[in-house]
């Protein structure tokens, strides 16, 4: 059989409870980040709040906002996503309904960028900011400091549309050490990749209409590129999270694609993604109201390589092959003696 890389049934870590605005429930989850101790942050849209759940906790504390909706600078008004900076605990969030990017650093606030309809936002390696604008339909970048500027667009910014320069509804971004740039084109359901200066995009995932097909995604959320350069995406409408390498016709589904439900097995509209410093995959499972946590594989199969080998296991795993390879080759190993390994 095919292996998927993490465990089909997934465990609640966040919420979980009824929609509501107590701390041990959320109001649509949106975006979401993990740090190094697996703390979980997320942006809560109809709650206006920011909100970190330590490492199992039964509730969260509330960061950023949670003073009601509003203009004044203690307030948000349907924040999207965020950018945690661990080493100076602060905050970079777009405060979507207020129409501007807003700097929390120990319950301090300076607001970055004004004006601007927006949505996602990622940062480079060098500290450069990007932003999506989803009514202007572009991406604009910014120095680190320097946010007294019109910005740079790096991707769309040529009105509304379905070309390769153009976008359509962009909403969450990624970029990575290349400064490439993906965008969730939304509304063409589409993700496309725009290489640091080019002119227009390339079309790595979906593209083909809306649709449930292996080639198709419907409203596309949260996309994350990992170091081998494999694309996730949170597939909205259908209710799964697709896998895909860049240059392939067709994705894979590694989570959910069970049918819309709230079985651990199931998603109900999941709009948002990160990775711990395991591999753990965490979904924002957005009707559900939780944020489900999916075991990365490999923790199982060391288990399992365990009773089998005992402890000339990790020995082996770790010195020859690791396992992630034989997942990814799909090669059947139950039958394979230690000396053949």
């Amino acid at each position: 059989p095919k292996f998927n890389k993490w465990k089909q049934n997934a465990i609640t870590v966040a919420s979980g409870n009824e929609k509501g605005q107590k701390l041990n429930q959320r109001n649509s989850f949106d975006g979401i980040c993990i740090d190094k101790n697996k703390n979980i942050f997320i942006a809560e849209y109809y709650n206006h709040r920011i909100v970190e759940w330590k490492y199992n906790a039964k509730q969260g504390l509330v960061i950023a906002g949670g003073n009601g909706e509003g203009t004044r600078m203690d307030q948000l008004k349907h924040p999207t996503n965020m950018i945690v900076d661990e080493q100076n605990h602060s905050i970079i969030i777009a405060d979507y309904g207020n129409r501007r990017i807003i700097h929390w650093l120990n319950r301090n606030q300076q607001i970055l960028i004004e004006h601007i309809d927006c949505f996602g936002l990622a940062m480079d390696k060098h500290g450069f900011l990007y932003v999506s604008d989803w009514k202007k339909n572009e991406v604009k970048r910014w120095k680190m400091g320097e946010y007294n500027n019109q910005g740079i667009v790096v991707a769309g910014g040529n009105e509304k549309g379905d070309q390769l320069n153009q976008l359509n509804c962009p909403s969450f971004i990624f970029v990575d050490e290349h400064e490439s740039v993906y965008v969730s084109d939304r509304d063409n359901h589409r993700v496309i990749k725009w290489r640091k200066d080019a002119e227009e995009g390339r079309i790595i995932a979906g593209g083909n209409g809306d649709g449930s097909n292996v080639n198709q995604l419907y409203k596309p959320q949260r996309i994350i590129v990992d170091h081998l350069g494999e694309i996730y995406v949170a597939d909205w409408g259908n209710d799964r999270v697709m896998r895909w390498c860049e240059g392939k016709e067709e994705g894979e589904t590694v989570v959910g694609g069970n049918g819309e439900g709230n079985q651990s097995n199931q998603l109900n509209h999941p709009n948002s993604l990160s990775f711990d410093d395991e591999g753990n995959l965490y979904v924002v499972d957005y009707f559900n109201h939780r944020v489900q946590k999916l075991i990365e594989m490999l923790e199982a199969d060391e288990a399992y390589f365990k009773e089998y080998y005992k402890d000339a296991c990790k020995k082996y795993l770790k010195r020859i092959v690791p396992i992630k390879i034989w997942l990814e080759m799909e090669i059947d190993i139950t039958g394979v003696e230690i000396s053949r390994l």
